[in-house]
């Protein structure tokens, strides 16, 4: 969930196994999409999007391309080795994307030039540590999403009905799966539902109402509208 240096906000309706859960951390104020697989109980980060926050480079997706080619030149087995993931993309739909473990990274880390290198180590190894912690004692994710939350600028009226509307969406989405629904198609055409009798607005509308793209949409809503959604 949330962490006081990460912000892994959930995707929402998208189709993703019951054994996976995506989500975004953030590192120095870059977006790192990530996945948790439960089962093999390890983050996933999208190569990409690391590259990105350790190079700064425009075009992380030319840069992973060239650096696989010259570590297959120097017989390095790591790239044969990298799996792929359907992540949210910028446009709102889902793509397969490189995929590395974070055994993998920090290898992977060792091939790429920069002075973020180091911080960026330690924010992995913080980043399982804090995995674990959460699920021995769940009430650390509201801990951290408080703090987080707050370092954001958001007032504490408004975290208290947020994090309110985070626990009452957790009740729904266990009750849906107590009836059989599944995660995905499902609940994304029940959310757009609540969302449509509210709002006015599936979900998708509204997020285009408001301008957003990859940003989560309660963390753009007014204290209003958190009320009128947690009541819908």
């Amino acid at each position: 969930m949330i962490s006081s240096n990460n912000v892994p906000a959930p995707y929402l309706g998208h189709p993703f196994p019951m054994n996976k859960q995506a989500a975004i951390q953030i590192f120095e104020e870059k977006q790192v999409r990530t996945v948790w697989d439960a089962e093999k109980e390890k983050w996933f980060f999208s190569i990409i999007d690391v590259i990105s926050a350790l190079t700064g480079n425009d075009r992380p997706r030319k840069y992973w391309n060239d650096l696989k080619t010259k570590l297959m030149r120097e017989g390095s087995e790591l790239s044969d080795k990298i799996g792929q993931l359907k992540l949210p993309s910028s446009d709102g739909k889902s793509y397969k994307t490189d995929v590395a473990d974070t055994e993998q990274l920090f290898r992977l880390i060792q091939s790429i030039p920069s002075p973020k290198a180091e911080p960026f180590k330690l924010w992995l190894a913080q980043v399982a540590s804090e995995r674990l912690d959460e699920m021995q004692d769940p009430e650390l994710t509201i801990d951290r999403a408080l703090e987080q939350y707050l370092r954001l600028g958001y007032s504490e009226n408004w975290i208290n009905q947020r994090l309110k509307s985070i626990e009452i969406r957790k009740e729904l989405t266990d009750e849906w799966k107590r009836r059989g629904l599944k995660e995905g198609i499902q609940f994304a055409t029940l959310t757009d539902i609540i969302t449509k009798a509210w709002a006015g607005n599936t979900t998708k509308e509204y997020k285009v109402l408001k301008g957003l793209k990859k940003e989560n949409l309660r963390d753009n809503m007014t204290n209003t509208e958190l009320i009128l959604n947690m009541l819908a």
